[in-house]
C-alpha cells in the first residue's frame, strides 16, 4: 500500500524503532573505531542520546507533528554524549526546524528536514571532516531533495535513500585514508543507518500496539563526583521540564531563585529545564506549572541519601560553600589516583569519564551548575568530549571556558599554567599554549586486528600511542612502554611522569621507571598512582 503521509502517531513510532534498532546494534558500531583501542564508544554515545530524545518524546502528551521533532531535539540535546552524540543532537535539532510548521509530512517535507539537519550539523562542527557521518547525512539529504521531486510514495522515497547512504557509507574508506587502513566504514555514518533503518521498519511495521520501554538499554553510569556537605541547607534536589509556549526562562529562574541554591535554568524551543536544590520542591513546581505542562519531575532527599552514603572528602562548611569565587574548574576523569591528583591541583568538581564513559551535555552543565565561580574553566582531557563541554557552555548562562585539553596530561599541564592573579582571558590563552608543551603517551590493548599506517596489529597486543598515534606494538607492557619513551623523549624533554592504572602493580610501575631512568639518562622519572582502567599506563613527557 502506498504511503504518502507520515502523521504524528507515526512519527513517534518511526522514532522509537530507530531507537530500538540503534540499541541493538550499538555493538557493531562501537566495534568500528579506526583505532583498535578499547576505548570505541561511538555506537554507545549515539545510542545513549537517543535514547535521550525518544524519552522526551514519549513524556510528551501532543500530537503536533513540530513538537514531536522538537521533543526529539531537546532530548538528544540535554543528553548528547561525546562528538558523535553531539553531532547527532545536531542533527535532530535541524531536521526539527525543517518540520516547523508542518501538519501532515511528504517526501518533500523529509527532504527539507534532512537539509536542515545536514546544514545544522555542519555548522556545528569548526572543521567538519569528509568521510564521516556528516558527509552520509549530507549525501543523503542530496538525494533526498532530488527525489522529491517526483516521488510521492514515502516508503519507496526512503528505501531509496537508505540504499544510497549504504553506498555513500561504503566509499567513506575511500575518502579517509584511516578508514582504509582499518578495513572499516565511518563508525558514526554507520549510526545513522541504522538510525535510518528503524525509522523506516517503523513505517512499515503492522504492529501499532504500545511500544515497550528500552528499559533494557544500557544505562548511563552517575557520572557526578560533586562534593558533598554533610550541612545540607536545601534538602531536596528537584529537577523536571516545562512544557511551554509563553515562558521565559530568566523571567522562571528570577522567580525561584529565593527558593534554593544550585540553580539550572535552560531555555528554548518552547522548553525549559530546571534544576535546584531546595526545601520547598512543592512550591517550586506550583509555580512552574503556571507556565506548563511539567515532565521528567525529579525530587531527591538529598538528606537522606547522604546519611546512606560515605563522605570522601572534608566537609565543607555552609559559609564556605556559599561564597562566590573568582575562578572554578572542573575536570572529567577517571581512576581514583587521577582525580586526587586534579584535585590537589584544586580542581572544584571532577565528573567521572573519559575512555568508553563520556559525559553527557546534562551531565557537564550540571557540574557547572554545582561550581560556585564566577569563571568557570572546563577541562575536558578527552578529544571525545570536548564538543559536549563546548554545547554545554554554550547552554549556560554562566561565563564559561573550554580548555581544549585532549589528555590527562594536557589537562595537569594546563592546571599548572593557570594564575590567579591574571584576568580570565590570560588564564585561558596561557592554559591553552600550556596543554602544547606537554607529550602524552598511552599504552594499552588491541580490541580486534587490524592496520594502522601499514603496521599489522593483532587482538590482545599491547600497543603504545603517542599523542593518538600507534606507534609501538608488542606482547610485553614493559617492553612496549620503554619503546613509547624512546619514541617520545627528544633531548629538550626533563621530566617523564608515568601514571599507572588499576591494572599495574606499584612495584611493576617503579621497574619500568628505573629502566626508562636508565634510557633517558638525562630526564628525572616520576611515578603516580592513577587507578585508570583500560590503559595500563599514562606516560607525560615535558
Amino acid at each position: 500500500m502506498k504511503t504518502e503521509y507520515i502523521d504524528s502517531k507515526l512519527l513517534r513510532k518511526m522514532f522509537i524503532f530507530a531507537a530500538k534498532s540503534l540499541e541493538k546494534n550499538k555493538k557493531t558500531v562501537d566495534a568500528l573505531n579506526v583505532f583498535p583501542v578499547p576505548d570505541g564508544d561511538t555506537g554507545t554515545n549515539m545510542s545513549l542520546t537517543m535514547q535521550s530524545a525518544v524519552k522526551q518524546i514519549k513524556n510528551l502528551d501532543s500530537d503536533d507533528i513540530a513538537q514531536i521533532a522538537s521533543a526529539a531535539s531537546k532530548g538528544s540535546l540535554m543528553g548528547a554524549r561525546g562528538n558523535s552524540g553531539v553531532i547527532l543532537s545536531q542533527l535532530f535539532r535541524g531536521f526539527a526546524k525543517g518540520l516547523n510548521d508542518v501538519k501532515k509530512i511528504d517526501t518533500k517535507a523529509i527532504a527539507k528536514a534532512f537539509k536542515s539537519a545536514s546544514d545544522t550539523a555542519y555548522k556545528a562542527v569548526m572543521k567538519p571532516t569528509e568521510g564521516t557521518i556528516l558527509t552520509v547525512a549530507r549525501e543523503c539529504a542530496e538525494k533526498a531533495s532530488e527525489l522529491s521531486e517526483h516521488e510521492t510514495d514515502i516508503k519507496v522515497f526512503l528505501e531509496t535513500v537508505i540504499d544510497y547512504g549504504e553506498t555513500v557509507l561504503n566509499k567513506t574508506p575511500d575518502m579517509l585514508e584511516v578508514l582504509k587502513q582499518a578495513g572499516v566504514v565511518d563508525a558514526g555514518g554507520k549510526g545513522l543507518i541504522f538510525i535510518l533503518k528503524g525509522a523506516y521498519l517503523g513505517l512499515v511495521s503492522e504492529d501499532d500496539s504500545v511500544i515497550e520501554d528500552l528499559d533494557h538499554a544500557e544505562e548511563p553510569a552517575n557520572l557526578s563526583d560533586a562534593h558533598e556537605q554533610e550541612d545540607i541547607k536545601f534538602g531536596y534536589c528537584t529537577e523536571f521540564i516545562i512544557n511551554t509556549t509563553n515562558g521565559n526562562a530568566d523571567e522562571f529562574r528570577n522567580q525561584i531563585s529565593g527558593y534554593g541554591d544550585s540553580i539550572l535554568v535552560v531555555g528554548g524551543d518552547d522548553i525549559i529545564k530546571v534544576h535546584i536544590h531546595t526545601n520547598e520542591p512543592g512550591e517550586v513546581i506550583n509555580k512552574a506549572m503556571a507556565l506548563g505542562e511539567l515532565i521528567d519531575i525529579k525530587i531527591d532527599n538529598m538528606r537522606y541519601q547522604h546519611k546512606n552514603r560515605i563522605l570522601e572528602e572534608e566537609t565543607v562548611t555552609e559559609n564556605e560553600e556559599e561564597n562566590i569565587k573568582e575562578y572554578s574548574f572542573i575536570a572529567v576523569a577517571m581512576g581514583d589516583g587521577i582525580k586526587n591528583v586534579f584535585k590537589d591541583l584544586n580542581i572544584d568538581y571532577v565528573i567521572a569519564g573519559g575512555q568508553t564513559m563520556n559525559p553527557s551535555t546534562e551531565d557537564i552543565l550540571n557540574a557547572i551548575n554545582e561550581v560556585k565561580g564566577r569563571n568557570v574553566i572546563i577541562l575536558p582531557n578527552n578529544s571525545n568530549i570536548i564538543l559536549a563541554a563546548t554545547q554545554a557552555k554554550e547552554l549556560s548562562d554562566k561565563n564559561v571556558e573550554v580548555i581544549p585539553a585532549k589528555t590527562i596530561p594536557q589537562g595537569i599541564s594546563a592546571m599548572l599554567a593557570f594564575d590567579e592573579e591574571l584576568d580570565i582571558n590570560e588564564n585561558v590563552d596561557n592554559m591553552t599554549k600550556a596543554i602544547s608543551s606537554v607529550k602524552t603517551g598511552q599504552i594499552t590493548f588491541a580490541v580486534r586486528d587490524t592496520v594502522i599506517n601499514d603496521v599489522e596489529i593483532n587482538k590482545d597486543d599491547i600497543i603504545g600511542l603517542n599523542d593518538g598515534d600507534i606507534v609501538t606494538v608488542g606482547n610485553n607492557i614493559k617492553d612496549v612502554a620503554i619503546d613509547l619513551v624512546k619514541e617520545l623523549v627528544d633531548e629538550d624533554n626533563y621530566l617523564i611522569t608515568i601514571i599507572y592504572g588499576e591494572d599495574i602493580s606499584e612495584g611493576e610501575a617503579n621497574e619500568l621507571a628505573e629502566e626508562i631512568e636508565n634510557e633517558a639518562e638525562d630526564c628525572d622519572v616520576e611515578v603516580v598512582y592513577g587507578g585508570q582502567p583500560l590503559y595500563y599506563y599514562i606516560i607525560s613527557v615535558e
